[in-house]
């Protein structure tokens, strides 16, 4: 069954202010969907669109981009967005059941929310709605972030934030488990499609205020498990590892700015025609 998250307005607002937006992978994408049938943009949907920042990037690939979402507070946020082209819409509704006809979308995209939705439903769905030699495109990156400082060595901040991901491990859904790369994975075997490739540790940098980093992870579900438990402890655990870390760089400020290294992972499939 799909699991249902990131629906309150607060959370929402954070996921438009601080989630990233994955402009490197829009033109790989773009590449693989022209590879056979280059005229064939007249559609996008970008399924659980969250508040829309990877929808926006194919506008200028496509006739009409139309990003869902189950979340109307999501949906809110997105619609809020004055970077909003004029041919990006937006509506509600659960990744396995889309309001498209069969056969009407020529790119579908999930970015980091497949690992959320009925795997095998969405799937289907996803068939249903592409047109014959229409593409699949499913991404996501792993919650372990990198990041990089002047000359202060990279695994000095990697141990720094390695301790942050594992207190929040017991914080992660049992749905995604440990890493979320398995589900995508699983989703890529079960994909029937012959036209189709795997992608992972696509890095992606960047330059964020340390607070801006945070307001990211805070973001993740495993930190809004724990702050709905313990408002304490999760302030706690934030604060003492901004301070480790900016104890590491010797900066006195939280709006320093850092280089954060993302790291992605996707697949991309193509209906036979």
């Amino acid at each position: 069954m799909a699991v249902r998250l990131f629906e309150g307005r607060e959370h929402a607002a954070a996921y438009r202010q601080y989630r990233v937006a994955p402009e490197e992978l829009i033109d790989r994408i773009m590449s693989y969907v022209r590879k056979q049938t280059p005229n064939r943009v007249s559609l996008a949907v970008d399924v659980g669109c969250g508040s829309g920042q990877g929808t926006i990037l194919l506008a200028p690939h496509f006739t009409k981009v139309v990003g869902t979402d189950i979340s109307p507070a999501q949906l809110e946020m997105a619609l809020t967005n004055n970077k909003n082209p004029p041919n990006v819409s937006y509506r509600e509704s659960p990744a396995e059941k889309l309001p498209f006809a069969s056969g009407e979308v020529d790119l579908l995209t999930a970015m980091t929310a497949a690992h959320w939705f009925d795997r095998e439903k969405f799937l289907l769905e996803a068939d249903r709605v592409l047109r014959p030699g229409g593409c699949l495109a499913l991404l996501s990156y792993t919650m372990a972030m990198e990041l990089e400082y002047g000359d202060v060595p990279p695994a000095t901040l990697s141990d720094i934030c390695d301790e942050f991901y594992a207190a929040l491990l017991p914080f992660r859904d049992p749905h995604i488990g440990a890493s979320s790369v398995n589900i995508y994975s699983d989703m890529f075997d079960s994909c029937s499609y012959p036209d189709k490739e795997w992608n992972e540790c696509l890095k992606v940098k960047r330059l964020l205020p340390l607070n801006g980093y945070f307001g990211m992870m805070e973001t993740f579900s495993s930190y809004q498990k724990l702050l709905r438990k313990d408002p304490a402890e999760a302030e706690r655990l934030s604060n003492d590892t901004r301070n480790k870390l900016m104890c590491a760089m010797k900066v006195s400020s939280p709006d320093t700015e850092v280089t954060v290294v993302v790291n992605y992972f996707y697949w991309l499939a193509r209906k036979p025609l």
